[in-house]
């Protein structure tokens, strides 16, 4: 793929290429757009597949008001699902109240052979799962029974709570069989269809009942009447009879599934005048429980499937287990009931007689997700602890019979670690999130996975166990399609030129970013080099004299060999138009023998080089500057900005440059191994940019 990319952030324009089916590494420096290209991507992907314009969010500042600037990507086409490995990542799906990774089950079990064993047994318990799918009723039946048995409300000593539905609704007899003397006159509306309607309509005009003698209503004169339009209100409420008409109707839905003489005794406890009695709530809760056990019966039957046998030894025990025996059901012995109950069981033995196939799919299920239980186990639990992480991972079994993952520390004994977002560390975080991204990564298959800067925080070990882990394995990225995204360069000296025989050979290349315009260049193994051979290959190469210098020097210093040749290169570079040595605190002037010594040795080297000649150079500020606009690479002109601007120490340069200078690029390099700066661009834009308008200052003041 060639994707280009235009007015993302502070990428105006660049082209980066992606192989398919290997790594792609890009190495950069920050500040690059590392993380916009992986936006970039992302949001273009994302647009297509939504039908919507995300990349608008990737509009450069500059260009805010510019309605002719557009963020566009274009190379994506190819790409139908993306995968992206960042901090939204982390805080979307990784560390969870209840488990380690959001859906650990389908990521780390579900597989293939899973979805077809499990195929296999849902298929033998159909015929009890058709009962529910063909007999409607008894879905309907289900949903009654959870909506009466939630209208006792929670618990109580005496059975029901007086904030229930059934106690605002009968508590005090039911108001609407039984309307209260004196108020018959409104019998059509109390009792009729739309009666919750018509008490809130009464009481919103009641309200206004004292303001005058008239009907807010029809303007006629109420003043006789007033306290029978008051004591509507003081007797009914809407949500009582909304309650009430609700309840009514469940129990007329369930009657024909209830015994004669139960039906009778719920028939006079819904219509009684008083309230009901201690002794009817008693009789009520017999006829709740029973509901409740027989509706318990119905949902595992109609749920029923691999998880509901949690011993394959005694499948058969469980599956009579679940025949429901009508005698325990005294209230509900109607003939509606017990045709349910009989359908229901008839399956059941169906598929006892099916027992030993639905035995041997389940057994073949436990033994395959033990063994990928254990084969995911061991690969996580062995990156910790080749990373030195003092934790293990765990799939521990819930009620339910899934599998979520658990972390576990090594000085707990197997307890599980709670809070695990607030227990890690940052860097542990995202050690343990980028693992489990892999495996997610693995199991969704998406055409492009990219992982943004996912390791440059961690040290040597733990890096190289994390690219291990994620290239090398069998069950890892080896053979996706995967970019990396890093300012990290250790992953390609292990992956391009030490272990070329553990991991497959990525694509690798270094970004760099111009003003705004994107541009890679590829990496190979031979220009991943020790930094003598930077030094001695720029030397030979085609380097102005000043950067020759400094290369030089840089040997000298890698190498701890500071004799005369290192000492007069050192003079030369700080301008020093006679050299000296110093000693113990103190200095000399070198002798004429000891230059000479030391410039046939430079010599060797650089013959151009002559002590007396390069002085008349380096005291040249037209020259200098001359040299430094020259310049290819920002290393080398970094260190002829230096020598420039000891040279002018009062031309007000930026002191934050030298710093970089002395702290960054004129010490022992952090890396063996490292890209040649004469080729790459491995100094920041920015510092180069503070060293341009000082140069720019100084150029107008000559």
């Amino acid at each position: 793929m060639e994707i280009e990319i235009s007015h993302c952030n502070n990428i105006d324009n660049g082209v980066i290429k992606i192989e398919e089916g290997v790594l792609n590494i890009k190495y950069a420096i920050n500040g690059t757009g590392k993380s916009t290209i992986s936006k970039s991507i992302q949001k273009s992907v994302s647009s297509k597949l939504n039908g919507t314009n995300d990349l608008t969010e990737l509009k450069p500042f500059k260009a805010f008001n510019d309605d002719s600037i557009i963020p566009t990507v274009t190379g994506c086409e190819a790409v139908n699902s993306i995968k992206v490995f960042d901090e939204s990542y982390i805080n979307e799906f990784a560390f969870q109240p209840d488990e380690l990774l959001k859906g650990s089950f389908d990521i780390l079990i579900r597989d293939e052979q899973y979805d077809s064993v499990m195929a296999e047994i849902e298929e033998l318990v159909s015929e009890i799962k058709s009962q529910f799918q063909e007999d409607y009723e008894i879905e309907e039946l289900i949903a009654d029974f959870d909506e009466l048995s939630s209208s006792f409300g929670k618990p109580t000593k005496k059975g029901v709570h007086g904030s229930s539905a059934i106690a605002k609704a009968l508590k005090g007899g039911n108001k609407v069989v039984n309307i209260p003397e004196g108020l018959e006159i409104y019998q059509d509306f109390i009792q009729g269809q739309d009666n919750v309607k018509w008490v809130k309509w009464q009481l919103d005009g009641g309200q206004f009942i004292e303001e005058t003698d008239n009907c807010p209503y029809c303007v006629s004169d109420v003043k006789d009447v007033k306290e029978t339009i008051r004591r509507v209100g003081e007797v009914y409420d809407p949500k009582s009879i909304q309650n009430l008409n609700k309840l009514v109707q469940i129990f007329q839905r369930l009657d024909k599934y209830f015994s004669d003489q139960t039906k009778e005794i719920i028939s006079d406890f819904v219509s009684s005048v008083d309230g009901y009695t201690e002794e009817q709530t008693g009789y009520l809760l017999e006829v709740k429980g029973q509901i409740d056990r027989l509706n318990n019966m119905f949902k595992h039957l109609k749920n029923i499937g691999f998880f509901t046998f949690k011993d394959v030894d005694k499948v058969i025990d469980e599956l009579r287990g679940y025949k429901i025996d009508q005698n325990l059901y005294a209230h509900l012995q109607s003939d509606e009931t017990l045709s349910k109950i009989e359908k229901v069981n008839d399956s059941i033995e169906l598929l006892i007689e099916k027992a030993g196939q639905l035995q041997g799919r389940i057994a073949i299920q436990k033994r395959h997700i033990e063994e990928v239980v254990q084969e995911n186990k061991k690969a996580i639990n062995s990156f910790l602890r080749n990373a030195g992480y003092r934790y293990t991972v765990d799939l521990i079994e819930d009620e339910s019979g899934k599998h979520k993952l658990k972390l576990i520390h090594v000085d707990l004994e197997s307890e599980e670690v709670a809070g695990v977002r607030n227990v890690l560390s940052y860097g542990e975080r995202n050690a343990f999130a980028l693992v489990l991204f892999m495996f997610d990564a693995i199991k969704n298959v998406p055409d492009l996975i990219v992982l943004d800067d996912p390791i440059s925080s961690f040290d040597k070990n733990k890096k190289y166990a994390i690219v291990e882990m994620l290239f090398r394995k069998e069950k890892s990225f080896r053979g996706k399609t995967v970019l990396l995204l890093s300012h990290d360069f250790e992953p390609i000296v292990d992956m391009l030129y030490h272990h070329t025989d553990r991991f497959e050979k990525p694509v690798a290349s270094f970004l760099q970013n111009d003003g705004g315009q994107l541009t890679e260049i590829g990496i190979e193994k031979d220009d991943i080099m020790t930094f003598v051979d930077v030094n001695s290959s720029n030397i030979t190469g085609h380097a102005n004299l000043v950067a020759k210098l400094v290369y030089i020097r840089r040997t000298y210093e890698i190498l701890n060999s500071k004799g005369m040749a290192y000492q007069l290169v050192s003079n030369a570079l700080h301008r020093r138009s006679v050299p000296v040595i110093f000693e113990g605190g103190s200095s000399r002037e070198m002798t004429t023998e000891e230059i000479q010594d030391a410039l046939s040795e430079i010599q060797q080297h650089i013959p151009e080089f002559d002590y007396q000649s390069f002085m008349q150079l380096i005291h040249d500020n037209s020259a200098m500057l001359d040299l430094y606009n020259s310049c290819g690479n920002n290393y080398e002109k970094l260190h002829i900005y230096r020598i420039i601007s000891e040279g002018n120490a009062g031309a007000g340069h930026a002191d934050i440059v030298l710093k970089f200078i002395n702290q960054a690029f004129h010490i022992e390099n952090d890396y063996i191994y490292q890209l040649n700066p004469a080729k790459y661009q491995t100094v920041p834009k920015y510092v180069i940019e503070e060293c341009d308008q000082y140069i720019a200052t100084l150029e107008e003041s000559i």
